[in-house]
């Protein structure tokens, strides 16, 4: 691996069953939506809680999962800088989201992570950072958003470009406006050509025409993108053409993993694992390697 990108501490001798996931209970559910859930999970106590945030960084992901179910894979969708609890955001799509979606407020659910690499956010400090996101893909992000505005003095300019099908697709819309509110963010949204509404007020036009149009300098920043495949596709050429470079160009693969511990071999592309070796990637590393799905 690349010092780009960074891989989570190996586990404790505690942790003797790579298997065995924990139960969390369910503080706080709300709908981003009509079919996206944002889940706030609490811990079963402070030990489970510490030795997660201890091991935790933005862009690990865990498997959350209902007994007799299953589990999925979810990004962790918010910060380690705040450590009372955890979210994800998922949408559901099969019989494990719609189990999960189902769970009450004081109901349990099964975590176990955190998994994979992450954001090397401390290689950044002072420098401006880029965040372009589609859809139901902003959880990532976010998670580094508020990582880094928890920590806002460390780091230099902070623009988010985030677009969606519609504006009913917006995720996070009451975070999207706390944003657009404050003087040390630039936020950019956008939606589909007849997605708007009458009241909209962001740009119309799909995300890479729109980040052509709104892109920041690339001297000394960082860019992190997070979309659907074929967003992504089209939005890491436009980056090239305004000079971004391969080498600070991140983005992360997720559609592929299962167990989460490289041990299924499901996520294997060429000699690496994308539950252990990503899932963040810069697009040089992705370059490399062989029928990455983008």
């Amino acid at each position: 691996m690349s010092p780009d990108t960074e891989s989570a501490a190996a586990p404790t001798r505690e942790h003797r069953n790579i298997y065995q996931p924990i139960p969390m209970t369910v503080a706080d559910r709300r709908d981003e939506t009509a079919d996206v859930r944002t889940l706030r999970l609490e811990f079963p106590g402070d030990a489970e809680r510490t030795r997660f945030f201890e091991a935790y960084r933005v862009g690990q992901f865990g498997l959350y999962g209902m007994p007799g179910q299953g589990e999925c894979v979810f990004c962790v969708a918010s910060p380690p800088t705040r450590t009372d609890a955890i979210e994800c955001t998922f949408r559901q799509a099969g019989r494990v989201t719609a189990a999960l979606r189902d769970r009450e407020v004081g109901q349990r659910i099964t975590f176990r992570g955190p998994y994979g690499n992450h954001f090397p956010i401390e290689q950044w400090k002072g420098k401006n950072l880029l965040f372009v996101a589609g859809g139901i893909a902003l959880p990532p992000l976010r998670a580094v958003i508020w990582n880094i505005l928890d920590r806002r003095d460390e780091f230099g300019k902070v623009a988010i470009l985030y677009g969606a099908r519609t504006v009913a697709d917006l995720v996070y819309k009451h975070e999207l406006a706390e944003w657009d509110a404050r003087d040390n963010v630039d936020l950019v949204q956008t939606v589909d050509p007849g997605g708007e509404t009458d009241d909209w007020r962001g740009k119309i036009g799909f995300v890479p025409a729109v980040l052509e149009e709104v892109a920041p300098k690339p001297a000394d920043t960082i860019a992190l993108v997070c979309g659907p495949p074929i967003m992504i596709k089209f939005t890491l050429p436009v980056l090239a053409k305004l000079g971004f470079p391969a080498a600070d160009t991140y983005t992360t693969l997720e559609n592929r993993m299962k167990c989460g511990v490289g041990k299924c071999g499901r996520c294997n592309v060429g000699h690496l694992y994308v539950c252990k070796d990503g899932p963040v990637f810069t697009v040089e590393q992705l370059k490399a390697m062989p029928h990455a799905d983008m």
